[in-house]
C-alpha cells in the first residue's frame, strides 16, 4: 500500500534526521498501536522498535493483543507492570474524580515511554489519528505526549485501511476501539459519537460543508473541537507590550 510505505519512510527520515537509534511505541492491545508498531518495523527494521506494554490494571486480553501486535512485526516488547505505581499515586493524591483518576494511567505510560527512549536514544512515537486529536479524544501530557504522529493526519477509517494493508492481527483489527481507561469503556460510548459519523463530519467540515449531516451531531462534534483546542497547541508564551 502506496499510503502505508511513504508512512514508514517518513518515520524512519525522521527518526534517522535527529540522529537516534530507534522508536519507542507504548503498544496497548489496540489497532493504532499496532498499526504504528508496524509502520515503524517497515521503516526501521524491527530491531530497531522497542515496543513497551504498560498495564495499569489492565483487562488481560490488552496485554494479549499488545503481544501479539509485537509478535506479527517481529519487534521486541517489554512488559512494565504500572498498576504497583499507580496504586501508591493514589494513596498519596487528594480524592480525585474518576476521569482525573484514569488520566494518571495515560501519563504514567508517558513517564516510563521517555525513560526508556532517554535511557536508549530512541524517539517515542505516538499512536494518535486524526480523528481523536481533532476532538481531543487524548489525554494532555499522557498519550498526547510524544515526539512523532504518523497517523495525526489519518481518519479512523484510514487506520483501519493501513492495518489491512500492514497485516495487523484481525483480532485486533475487530476488536472495538478502547482507551483502556476502565472495564467496559469504549472510545465511541466516551465521545458519544460513532468513528463512523465523526470521519464523515471531519471530513465534511474540512471541504467546508456539512449539508445533509445531522445538525445536532455537527454541533456537538464543533463543540468538541472547540474545548480541546489547546490541547493541539504548546502552552501559550507572555510576550512583553502584547497585554490588552
Amino acid at each position: 500500500m502506496a499510503l502505508a510505505d511513504e508512512i514508514a519512510a517518513w518515520l524512519g527520515q525522521e527518526i534517522d534526521r535527529v540522529g537516534a537509534q530507534g522508536a519507542a511505541v507504548g503498544l496497548s492491545g489496540g489497532i493504532d498501536s499496532a498499526v504504528v508498531a508496524g509502520l515503524a518495523a517497515r521503516g526501521l527494521g524491527p530491531e530497531r522498535v522497542q515496543g513497551l506494554i504498560m498495564p495499569i490494571h489492565s483487562q488481560a486480553r490488552d496485554v494479549e493483543d499488545a503481544r501479539l501486535a509485537a509478535e506479527a512485526f517481529g519487534i521486541p516488547a517489554q512488559t512494565i507492570d504500572l498498576g504497583p505505581v499507580y496504586d501508591l499515586l493514589l494513596t498519596l493524591l487528594p480524592k480525585g474524580t474518576p476521569l482525573a483518576e484514569a488520566n494518571l494511567k495515560p501519563r504514567l505510560r508517558m513517564l516510563t515511554l521517555y525513560f526508556i527512549a532517554n535511557n536508549r536514544d530512541l524517539v517515542v512515537v505516538g499512536t494518535g489519528n486524526r480523528s481523536e486529536l481533532m476532538v481531543g479524544y487524548f489525554t494532555k501530557y499522557g498519550d498526547g505526549g510524544v515526539d512523532l504522529l504518523p497517523l495525526g493526519s489519518l481518519l479512523k477509517r484510514d487506520v483501519y485501511e493501513v492495518a489491512r494493508a500492514i497485516g495487523v492481527p484481525q483480532r485486533i483489527i475487530e476488536r472495538p476501539p478502547s482507551a483502556g481507561l476502565w472495564a467496559g469503556q469504549t472510545d465511541e460510548a466516551e465521545m458519544g459519537v460513532s468513528y463512523a459519523d465523526l470521519d464523515q463530519i471531519l471530513a465534511a467540515l474540512a471541504q467546508g460543508s456539512t449539508d445533509g449531516l445531522e445538525p445536532q451531531t455537527v454541533a456537538k462534534v464543533q463543540r468538541m473541537i472547540a474545548a480541546s483546542e489547546h490541547k493541539r497547541h504548546t502552552p501559550p508564551i507572555f510576550q512583553p507590550g502584547e497585554r490588552p
